[in-house]
């Protein structure tokens, strides 16, 4: 990759942590502020940073506007908008819908849960849209681990590191196959405070045409407001929204709920010309 423009995509990705100075974005590239400030002016140009009246730069509106006509792009995303907000709205706890790149796990859709006197985000930037994972740590990333073939899986995994994030992580790749076996067996996953200490997750696959995982709906809370026991109580309403999901994507789950819990309609199927 040239290096120029390997200095240019790093600055973007340190502005998704928030807005730097010339000096903090030359210090994160390792360049002198003249040569920062060269490709900060040139992704000006461009939208792809702005320059704010105190001087720092943000992500420019032409990469926002990228990013959203690369997710519309997952039609997945557009098919389970009204089926994430529909559990949303019964239960108030956040729901999100991710999908598997490699080791990672990139959540392209999110509800956030409505508890009252928490602020708006309350999980903040862990899984905001656009946020990846490393799938093993994440309830959404073990069903969709758990959907790949032994050689898939194996690629995915390779070279992958399992820190203590939280006392309950799972520490090591066979710790993760056993909990994948089992992931496997029982059709969903959950985080027990493996990824975010403060948070349970409970997630379950959607199924595409061949039968296969293409993504993940997950129901999050935080700890003090529903426990694993609690959350697990959800699991019939998270199972009959990915079912109804996938029918409308067009896929061939096997009926287990019944279709007015939400509004699975499993004589329709969606076009998939």
């Amino acid at each position: 990759m040239s290096q120029t423009v390997d200095r240019a995509l790093t600055i973007l990705v340190s502005l998704g942590d928030g807005p730097a100075s010339l000096e903090q974005a030359a210090n994160r590239i390792g360049v002198h502020k003249s040569t920062a400030l060269r490709l900060l002016r040139t992704l000006e140009e461009h939208g792809f940073v702005h320059r704010q009246s105190d001087h720092r730069y943000r992500l420019g509106g032409r990469l926002l506007s990228l990013a959203q006509t690369a997710l519309e792009g997952i039609d997945v995303r557009q098919v389970s908008a009204p089926y994430l907000a529909s559990l949303n709205e019964r239960y108030g706890h956040t729901v999100h819908l991710a999908v598997l790149e490699g080791p990672e796990v990139l959540y392209v859709d999110k509800v956030e849960g409505r508890y009252p006197g928490a602020t708006s985000g309350w999980l903040g930037a862990a899984s905001r849209i656009g946020r990846r994972a490393p799938a093993g740590a994440t309830a959404c990333g073990k069903v969709l681990l758990a959907g790949l073939s032994e050689d898939q899986l194996t690629a995915a995994l390779d070279g992958q590191e399992f820190p203590a994030r939280t006392p309950r992580s799972l520490r090591s790749a066979a710790e993760l196959r056993a909990e994948l076996t089992a992931v496997s067996r029982q059709g969903w996953a959950l985080d027990q405070a493996e990824y975010e200490e403060a948070v349970n997750c409970l997630a379950a696959p959607i199924t595409g045409i061949e039968g296969t995982a293409i993504a993940a709906c997950a129901i999050s809370a935080p700890v003090s407001v529903a426990t694993v026991s609690e959350l697990s109580r959800l699991l019939p309403e998270l199972l009959c929204t990915v079912e109804a999901i996938s029918l409308a994507y067009g896929g061939s789950p096997t009926p287990r709920w019944c279709e007015n819990r939400c509004g699975a309609k499993h004589a329709v199927r969606a076009s998939r010309i």
